[in-house]
């Protein structure tokens, strides 16, 4: 098995296993923005939910940290999210 060297979406910056993925999850790749290579584990999203993609906090945002990037996903290739732009909270 090969190591995961993508950071997990969510996970704290002094946690020590950063890259762990949990064995039964579903992770998506963030492409583009603050957030791009970042893993998100998207396992409790419905298929619905998985369609609307997610705006999610990013601390490098266009509005500063606690703004959102929004990330979609990519069109026949649904382990990849696209970078949509930048948001305000």
């Amino acid at each position: 098995m090969t190591k995961n060297t993508r950071w997990v979406y969510g996970t704290d910056h002094d946690d020590p296993a950063p890259y762990a993925l949990q064995p039964g999850h579903t992770y998506v790749e963030l492409v583009g923005g603050p957030l791009d290579g970042q893993l998100l584990d998207v396992t409790a999203l419905t298929p619905d939910e998985r369609a609307d993609g997610a705006l999610l906090i990013a601390p490098r945002s266009a509005y500063g940290p606690g703004g959102r990037a929004d990330y979609e996903p990519h069109p026949g290739c649904p382990d990849r999210w696209d970078w949509s732009g930048d948001v305000p909270w």
